[in-house]
């Protein structure tokens, strides 16, 4: 996702203070992207299913699975840092960041992990849905991560803003999360990513303002991709 956000002066920039993301601009995303909340799902992990499916692509697409599996149970006995630095490291460093034009022929689309495996390339959104479900087939609770809509402010210029995606972690409730990026290598507590701003979190139990505010959706509301995302994953063993 690489759109470029002009800021009227008019607008005032939400602060981050003591590594709380207090303020977001929920309305204007949410009308943007048309998103809204999914029910909770049963989660469980399925590794012969992902990689029967993935034997049907064969070559790249069949090496990504296996090792993500292999990954996955290396670090399932493992704590919570082991987890989350694996995991962001076999994204970042495995796959490409293309823009969904250049992959899908689409302005926008939110592949599944699989379906990003079997092009080896995807956008912000893809790195941050296969970190979470990878984490989750790790056995790490969802309650612990959001994906977050933010925006993205480059080379210190507030004036241009670009909507991203990424993954929060959070080791207990309130605290500052820690981030996931395919921006950066390193995982940074929000408090040290000033050139994000959170817009709004969301994973499969519920939706927030930002990544602290209260919640601003229940599990009956729905959530158009990443509904089918939803769909997707579980039929490829994530869910």
């Amino acid at each position: 996702m690489r759109v470029v956000v002009p800021v009227s002066r008019s607008v005032t920039v939400p602060p981050s203070k003591g590594g709380v993301w207090t303020r977001a601009w929920f309305t204007w995303i949410l009308l943007v992207t048309g998103l809204c909340v999914v029910p909770a799902v049963a989660l469980a992990w399925e590794a012969d299913r992902l990689l029967q499916l993935a034997t049907r692509h064969g070559g790249q697409t069949l090496h990504l699975a296996q090792s993500l599996n292999e990954m996955i149970h290396q670090v399932s006995r493992q704590d919570d840092d082991i987890r989350l630095q694996a995991i962001n490291q076999f994204f970042n460093r495995r796959l490409l960041f293309r823009e969904d034009i250049e992959t899908w022929g689409q302005i926008d689309y939110w592949a599944s992990p699989l379906e990003f495996m079997e092009k080896g390339q995807g956008d912000c959104e893809d790195y941050a849905i296969g970190k979470y479900f990878s984490l989750i087939a790790s056995g790490m609770p969802p309650t612990r991560l959001r994906l977050v809509y933010v925006k993205a402010i480059f080379g210190g210029q507030a004036s241009l803003q670009q909507a991203h995606m990424v993954l929060a972690y959070y080791p207990s409730s309130g605290a500052d999360p820690l981030i996931l990026d395919n921006l950066i290598g390193d995982i940074r507590p929000a408090s040290r990513r000033p050139d994000l701003i959170p817009v709004f979190s969301f994973n499969s139990e519920g939706l927030w303002q930002g990544t602290q505010g209260p919640g601003a959706g229940d599990a009956v509301a729905r959530l158009s991709r990443w509904r089918e995302v939803l769909v997707k994953a579980r039929d490829q063993g994530f869910l």
